[in-house]
């Protein structure tokens, strides 16, 4: 078979002369097209291809970067793969986590773990009924000038002035300080008696929750949860993981954590991610998971318009696009494919579809939508997806 190089992300692909075949960034390509000669670069025969433009090296950096950031993690951290990988790709895509999951979970161990093996700054808050905005985000407090004997206010930083900001137990405080986090989670931000105050570069919100134990809390505003890029499930270790995590926490171990890289390397890792190249197909494909959810746009699958009250909004096609680069660049791709779109669907999704009584009666969840998308909706741009009916 004939090899085209793909004109959208440049990857080879071995195509039949008389036919067709679907590209990873989505991309179709026909046999028709010109065929490129290999290029036989070494002895034993296998062909090699000239390398595909772009800023591979650094797409090569990142990949090294996730890497070490995964190796020092697991020092730390036993297990919880998934979770790891959600986190980091949310790092790297400039988004904030909200981490759900029972005590003991080492939720908040995870969170200080990528803080340091990152040159960041960090900071915890935990979230309790009393806890006021200004204990967030800082206050002015008047000073004497001991020189001049003038007065004046000055602004005293809170703890949200951090690269890594750890808020913990979230729902545990009222809606008025749960508030004071939107202004910084989405203008980096915040505002204190008419001046604006920048957070630094660098900026991540990450959140634990605790869904078991919902007797005197404050769930999220659907608002506020919109703003959480992910919503990460930490669910209960396996067998030889636990083992691992009683043999480790009870005895005298105390690893040593390198930093692996800076801020200034996470801006520029965070630059390379905006951009990795999109075909229209993947952007559309990413769309369906989204519009697909909102019954009062268009036609709908029968199992959403009999389970979910709200569906999704724009600002999840956003984040379903920006996860899948983040994820194509973790693994070494300088393209993005319909599989990446799949795999950070049910994190992106997950919080963003409201479901009725209905689907609380018989025991169907958001994830369970979202498999049942994952599902219905076609890879092949040719096929037509609305108007099938699913039952979940």
């Amino acid at each position: 078979m004939p090899s085209v190089r793909c004109n959208n992300c440049g990857l080879v692909v071995q195509v039949p002369a008389d036919g067709r075949r679907l590209c990873g960034c989505g991309n179709w390509l026909s046999g028709e097209e010109p065929a490129i000669e290999p290029i036989i670069l070494d002895d034993d025969g296998q062909e090699r291809w000239p390398k595909i433009e772009g800023d591979l090296s650094s797409i090569e950096r990142l990949n090294n970067g996730y890497r070490r950031i995964r190796k020092e993690m697991s020092k730390a951290i036993v297990g919880q793969e998934r979770v790891l990988e959600e986190l980091l790709i949310a790092v790297f895509s400039r988004g904030h986590c909200l981490l759900v999951g029972v005590p003991g979970l080492a939720k908040t161990l995870m969170i200080r773990t990528l803080a340091d093996s990152l040159s960041l700054s960090f900071s915890r808050i935990q979230f309790t009924p009393d806890l006021m905005p200004t204990d967030i985000t800082g206050t002015e407090v008047l000073q004497e000038d001991k020189t001049t004997g003038q007065r004046l206010f000055k602004f005293l930083h809170g703890p949200i002035f951090a690269n890594v900001v750890l808020a913990d137990e979230i729902n545990r405080t009222p809606p008025k300080t749960q508030a004071a986090l939107l202004e910084a989670m989405q203008e980096r931000q915040v505002t204190i008696g008419g001046s604006k105050h920048r957070l630094p570069d660098p900026f991540f919100v990450l959140a634990t929750q605790n869904p078991i134990e919902q007797e005197g809390t404050y769930p999220l505003p659907e608002a506020q949860q919109d703003r959480f890029m992910f919503n990460i499930l930490v669910d209960y270790p396996e067998e030889e993981e636990e083992f691992r995590i009683v043999e480790m926490t009870t005895a005298n171990h105390q690893p040593q954590l390198e930093r692996v890289l800076s801020a200034t390397d996470i801006l520029e890792m965070q630059d390379i991610v905006r951009k990795v190249p999109v075909a229209p197909y993947v952007i559309r494909y990413a769309m369906k998971f989204t519009r697909l959810t909102r019954k009062e746009k268009g036609t709908v699958p029968d199992f959403v318009r009999d389970y979910v009250t709200w569906g999704a909004g724009p600002r999840a096609s956003q984040f379903l696009i920006l996860a899948a680069k983040a994820r194509a660049v973790l693994h070494g791709r300088f393209y993005v494919s319909s599989e990446d779109v799949r795999s950070v669907a049910i994190p992106v999704l997950r919080h963003r579809i409201i479901t009725n009584f209905n689907a609380e009666a018989e025991g169907i969840k958001p994830e369970d939508i979202i498999k049942r998308l994952i599902e219905l909706i076609p890879r092949d741009p040719n096929e037509k997806t609305e108007g099938k009916g699913v039952k979940v």
